[in-house]
């Protein structure tokens, strides 16, 4: 018997030592088969952005159809500038990924080495247990009943061997679930190597996809150079130039409101139905509260009649036998049939669908008035010379709507405050432009930019990099194009940010 559950202990440690090495060395190859968590998130997140583009697309047709067809070289730039712009974007989103997917890994990593000590610890615990009741004999209870020992005995030491089974018992569980745990923690790396491996992937394809749009781009400038250089100079230009933006940021306000009313709409109809749904319940929550006080009035009248009608009978003569009982052939009293009085059914109100996303993505994500307490404590948008202030000449054309901020091609461009990104886009004039609402009709706008690295519909805070400098739109020189608006209309950024 002690040879048997030896080698039964000996065969026990040896299948938990093959399910630990299962757990840590084979989920690679199911995790691997799976679809990574990062593809499935980046799907959804496309097709809601896609939804909210088609808006902003469409209102770019609109404006560019109340235009005449005049060829603008600017144009011809226009897609390898978009592509510059996205390819850029995309770089900076994989860097981010990677940083944070590197450091899941490395948390599940020692994640993993703490499961493997604590399985390590219980499966020396378990080994101690079984040894240690293999030395004691394992006395089996039924046994330790039929001995004729003494009885405080007996019940001492089956209480000790129910202490024992039920820490086995624990311990077994506790490395079951550690098991689990390791095998879920295996899958997650796994997932999060397969994302890497992703990352790595789309980062050399947009890598070689930005170096081609860059060559591509060069050549354009060079062939267009002397037709950019006549256009910059026309005075008609420039002025359709500021009449498009005026138009975009005039549909935009237009288009917010309209979203901000949609979801003020939404809100008070959940709000309404929620209101509803509690005056339903309410009702339904008395109504059964009635009958159930009905219900109780109507038992405590039957017992109340039971009582005074035994009450009124009169008790039988006592004779020296006792006679057998007589079947009661009286009509057992049955409770009256309860009347429950029924309200006429309400309908139910009819839930209309809930607005989507990509319907009120626009909305303000700041409130009204945050932006205005911030006048005189703005920091710029980037370090640079200011080549030009608001309201100065453009030589024979038009005075300036905003500032031009000389800097190096890929610095940094920071969002001057809270809020939400309404556009992100090529526009002819500005080229790769980036428009950020803060609430109260408020917008800060950010032209001529190499790259956008914020899409429609992110929400923003003050000091977050949403472009990078360049000189897109037919640009002469690199910088950032800043103008601040109000209600639509262009004025000083000076007094509220600080050059």
């Amino acid at each position: 018997m002690p040879v048997n559950r030896s080698r039964r202990a000996g065969a026990w440690l040896a299948t938990l030592g093959m399910a630990a090495a299962l757990a840590f060395g084979g989920g690679d190859a199911l995790a691997a088969a799976k679809q990574t968590n990062r593809s499935k998130q980046k799907a959804a997140a496309e097709a809601e952005r896609a939804a909210l583009q088609q808006k902003l697309n469409a209102l770019k047709r609109d404006i560019g159809q109340t235009e005449s067809a005049r060829e603008d070289a600017a144009d011809t730039l226009a897609e390898s500038e978009q592509a510059i712009s996205n390819a850029n974007r995309q770089l900076r989103e994989l860097a981010d990924e990677t940083a944070t997917t590197t450091a899941k890994i490395t948390e599940l990593s020692a994640e993993r080495e703490r499961l493997a000590a604590t399985i390590a610890s219980q499966k020396g615990q378990l080994a101690k247990l079984l040894r240690e009741q293999y030395v004691a004999g394992n006395e089996d209870r039924i046994k330790l009943l039929l001995s004729g020992d003494n009885p405080n005995r007996i019940n001492r030491d089956l209480q000790l061997m129910s202490y024992v089974s039920q820490a086995q018992a624990r311990l077994i569980e506790s490395l079951r679930t550690n098991l689990a745990a390791v095998e879920t923690n295996q899958a997650e790396a796994q997932n999060a190597r397969d994302e890497l491996v992703e990352i790595a992937e789309e980062e050399s394809q947009q890598k070689a996809l930005l170096e081609q749009q860059k060559a591509r781009h060069a050549a354009l400038v060079a062939n267009l150079s002397q037709k950019l250089d006549t256009q910059r100079k026309e005075v008609g230009r420039i002025e359709r130039d500021e009449q498009r933006m005026g138009a975009l940021v005039v549909r935009l306000n237009k288009l917010i409101e309209e979203q901000a009313r949609a979801a003020a709409a939404e809100k008070a109809r959940q709000e309404r139905l929620a209101a509803q749904r509690a005056a339903k319940a309410k009702a339904e929550a008395e109504a059964r509260a009635l009958a159930a006080a009905k219900a109780k009035a109507e038992r405590e009248r039957l017992a109340r009649e039971r009582r005074e009608q035994k009450s009124t009978e009169k008790p039988e003569p006592r004779i020296a036998q006792k006679p057998e009982p007589k079947p009661d052939t009286r009509p057992e009293a049955k409770p009256e049939p309860k009347i429950v009085q029924r309200e006429p059914a309400k309908p139910e109100p009819r839930e209309e669908p809930p607005a989507r996303p990509a319907d009120v993505a626009l909305a303000p994500a700041a409130p009204a008035g945050a932006f205005a307490s911030l006048k005189g404590q703005m920091r710029a948008p980037v370090s640079g010379r200011v080549a030009a202030r608001f309201g100065s000449k453009r030589g024979d054309g038009p005075s300036w709507k905003g500032v031009f901020i000389l800097a190096g091609e890929g610095t940094e461009i920071r969002s001057v405050a809270q809020g939400r990104v309404v556009f992100a886009d090529w526009l002819r004039g500005f080229g790769n432009l980036i428009i950020v609402d803060h609430g109260g009709q408020y917008m800060s706008i950010y032209g001529n930019n190499q790259s956008l690295l914020k899409r429609v519909g992110d929400v923003v805070k003050g000091g977050d990099v949403i472009a990078a400098a360049g000189n897109s739109g037919g640009n002469e020189e690199s910088g950032l194009y800043f103008e601040l608006r109000h209600q639509g209309r262009a004025f000083d950024p000076a007094g509220w940010v600080k050059f």
